[in-house]
């Protein structure tokens, strides 16, 4: 049985602990009364064994005066002097009358039975008990307990001095003498005797006819006196003393003395009661007291609890009211401090949960919230709703230049504005996170949205002053509308997501979802799978383009370009797949596949003497790892490649996505002695910060600038200044882009070093490279110069490694 209540366990507790305590003092002095009483029995028999022997001699005296009167007796002596045997019985039996005895005999001085009161057949036979006559020799009279015909007596023996003869006076022992002695010492006494057949015969006894029996079957084994026997008859409990008596035979008789355990604790019973009488009311007292202090005690923490689920189910408004100054008064104050600490962190949790800590605008979860609840209102009111999702260009660049604290006062400042920018209460702007923001206008189409999307766009139109730092900040922004573009509040996200970044993409800064850039999306997803079909079965391929020197018109190195020839889709251009593999992480296969490509190649082209170095572009992925230089070591020792046989070629983008992992990676790469190139060198933000850091050899214009320098002087003027700043910085400059000859002449009067496009060769697959190369180096070297350049070209510099790069 379980007891649920606080009320009901203490009651019961202490209950329990009391009539534990009741019980066991109760058990204890009924065990010391018991004692007693057993210590006090035993005292008894003690005392009731010297009462019979007393008794036993005081008999034995008195029959033994009584015969020497007998033996005085003139005419009995002149009885025993006629020798006739009848009026010596009949003067026997007189006398035997007048003692009580029931035996009397006449002995002569051979031991022959004159006569006998009885007139038995001991009559002139021996006497049958010499040692009575024995023990009368020596005392002058003798007392013994004797069996003379199957039952128990007493005899005493006295001597008749003239004529000399002995008389034998026989008094029986039997239940009425054992009667007589129980009143007398308030015990009960039996009289046994083992047989010789090792059988316990009883002679008389005082107990009960019914617990005869059970005394037979519990007296074998039994120890003659000892006082602290105990013997159960027929369930009863006998304290038992064993005590022999003196008598004549091989086999001794014992006098059993008895006293009931259950009648000595009789005067106890009264006081048993009155413990048992005063543990019931202490109990009752205990269970009352219990159940006062228990309510006392549960009363107030069941008042806690009540209030307990009050808080459990958002109730802060109760308050636990009670006045004491004990440890429950103290309790209920903390309660009530708690429950208003839990209130208040509730309230602040709830901030934190629905709104951005930063602008303080509702979060993603909020304003998923909403849009569902909207979701619920337009679709019982048939009337449209939009989401915009807005993301700010080139976020990422201000956080990376300028740092987070500036990143986030921007984005406080651009909350600030487009919140400006919606008049209408119903309309929802939130922050979903990073740059992204989110916009929910009820009851308006697509078409409605657009101009608030141009709104929000116009808020940016000012330049953010932050720090000392003017910032242009430009956003693009995506429109999905409800029934139209999706029916649910993922579906709408998603595709407003879409359509933003297809606003990125085409630099319109507003786009409603089109369903064709989706299916552009499901492509590339697609597309995935289909690249890692790819590289497992070999179907890209490394195409090289030659890099010229404008001083001495050698080629001495080649960049790897990644191609991909689709079985079905045909031709993908780099940009497409290698953007989406850096996303998705599976650039980093890519990049070991051109490495090992571009180590094998390296390897060959040596073995054909042919001194090439090949650059290789590897991503922001890479560098963040630890695989990279390990993976350059392993096929380095695959092909028995040297380190200066690649160079490695970076941008300003792989490197500002984590400097200070990526310039450890650098540091590695160099260390083991490859070279090192900044691709697309000018296109990004923190280049001069950095380059004055980094441990590369070389500098790559990007072909952006090169293409337009002959027309577009600003173009020429960059190229200019970054042909300078690489030479005064150490570095060799490589211009890309090169497909012309003015071109070409204006970058050798810039005293470019390296200049690669399709002006010197267009890419060239792995086959056609050695070709090219020897048929290249035919026209250009003279005859006379080649077995000497061949010769000093086995200990020319080798290429270092770049990375994978889109053609």
């Amino acid at each position: 049985m379980r007891f649920r209540s606080l009320q009901s366990r203490i009651v019961v507790f202490f209950g329990a602990l009391l009539l534990t305590v009741q019980v066991a003092g109760f058990g204890v002095i009924s065990h010391a009364i018991e004692n007693y009483a057993a210590r006090t029995v035993r005292h008894e028999l003690a005392v009731g064994e010297r009462i019979f022997q007393r008794v036993l001699e005081q008999n034995a005296h008195q029959l033994a005066l009584a015969t020497s009167i007998l033996a005085d007796d003139y005419g009995f002596r002149q009885a025993i002097s006629s020798a006739n045997q009848k009026r010596l019985a009949l003067a026997l039996d007189v006398h035997r009358e007048r003692v009580g005895a029931e035996v009397m005999m006449l002995i002569n001085p051979k031991h022959i039975v004159l006569a006998d009161s009885n007139q038995s057949t001991l009559t002139n036979q021996p006497f049958p008990f010499p040692e009575l006559l024995t023990e009368s020799v020596k005392t002058g009279s003798a007392s013994m307990i004797l069996v003379k015909g199957g039952r128990l007596y007493q005899f005493v023996l006295v001597p008749v001095t003239v004529p000399a003869a002995w008389i034998a006076l026989g008094f029986p022992i039997d239940d009425r003498l054992a009667a007589d002695f129980g009143k007398l010492a308030s015990l009960q006494i039996s009289f046994l005797r083992r047989t010789d057949s090792e059988e316990w015969k009883l002679f008389a006894s005082t107990l009960p006819a019914m617990l005869q029996p059970a005394l037979l079957d519990n007296m074998h084994g039994v120890a003659t006196g000892d006082s602290k026997l105990s013997i159960v008859l027929n369930g009863e409990k006998f304290q038992t003393l064993v005590s022999p008596v003196p008598g004549i035979g091989e086999q001794p008789v014992f006098a059993v003395l008895q006293r009931s355990l259950k009648e000595a604790l009789v005067p106890f019973d009264a006081l048993q009661a009155n413990l048992l009488a005063l543990t019931l009311i202490g109990l009752i007292i205990s269970v009352a007291g219990s159940v006062f202090t228990a309510r006392n005690v549960s009363r107030p923490v069941t008042q806690l609890a009540k209030l307990a689920n009050e808080i459990e189910q958002g109730n802060y408004l109760q308050v636990a009211e009670m006045d004491r100054a004990d440890e429950i008064g103290k309790l209920a104050s903390a309660f009530n401090y708690m429950k208003q600490a839990i209130a208040d962190r509730e309230n602040r949790i709830s901030t934190l949960a629905y709104k951005d800590a930063l602008t303080g605008l509702p979060n993603r979860i909020l304003f998923n919230d909403r849009l569902h609840q909207a979701l619920g209102s337009s679709l019982r009111s048939g009337q449209p709703l939009t989401v915009l999702i807005m993301d700010l260009d080139h976020f990422k660049e201000v956080n990376d230049t300028l740092g987070h604290h500036i990143g986030d006062l921007l984005l406080e400042e651009v909350a600030s504005r487009l919140q400006t920018r919606l008049t209408r209460q119903s309309d929802t702007l939130a922050r979903l996170g990073g740059d992204e923001f989110a916009v929910l206008l009820p009851a308006d189409d697509a078409k409605a949205a657009r101009s608030v999307a141009l709104r929000l766009l116009e808020a940016l139109d000012a330049s953010i002053t932050l720090n000392g730092h003017a910032i242009d900040v430009r956003g693009s922004i995506g429109i999905a509308s409800y029934p139209e573009h999706g029916a649910d509040a993922g579906t709408l996200l998603q595709r407003a997501d879409v359509a933003m970044y297809s606003a990125k993409r085409g630099n319109s800064g507003v786009a409603v979802y089109d369903p064709r850039d989706d299916d552009h999306t499901a492509e590339r997803l697609s597309l995935l799978g289909d690249l890692k079909h790819a590289v497992e079965f070999n179907e890209l391929m490394l195409c090289y383009q030659p890099q010229l020197d404008v001083q001495t018109g050698t080629i001495e190195s080649v960049e790897a370009l990644i191609r991909w020839r689709h079985p079905h889709r045909g031709y993908i251009a780099p940009d497409l797949f290698i953007p989406f593999a850096e996303q998705s992480g599976y650039i980093k296969t890519i990049t070991r596949w051109v490495l090992a490509e571009a180590f094998r190649k390296a390897a060959e082209c040596h073995a054909n003497r042919l001194p090439i170095r090949i650059s290789v572009n590897v991503s922001a992925r890479d560098l963040a790892g630890a695989e990279l230089p390990e993976t350059c070591v392993d096929l380095m020792q695959l092909y028995r490649v040297e380190p200066q046989w690649i160079r490695i070629e970076i941008t300003e983008g792989a490197i500002m996505d984590d400097p200070a992992r990526a310039m450890e990676t650098l540091e590695t790469l160099h260390g083991m002695g490859f070279e090192l190139s900044i691709d697309d060198f000018g296109k990004g933000y923190s280049s001069l910060s950095y380059l004055k850091k980094l441990p590369v050899d070389e500098l790559k214009i990007d072909r952006s600038f090169v293409m337009g320098m002959v027309l577009d002087k600003d173009d020429a003027m960059i190229v200019r200044s970054t042909i300078d700043l690489g030479h005064n910085m150490g570095l060799r400059v490589v211009a890309e882009g090169v497909e012309n000859n003015e071109d070409l002449r204006l970058l050798k009067q810039l005293r470019c070093d390296l200049v690669q496009g399709f002006l010197i060769s267009k890419p060239l697959s792995s086959n056609d490279l050695i070709t090219w190369l020897s048929e290249y180096r035919s026209r250009t070297t003279p005859e006379s110069e080649r077995s000497a350049d061949t010769a000093q070209n086995r200990a020319v510099r080798n290429p270092s490694i770049s990375l994978v790069k889109s053609g």
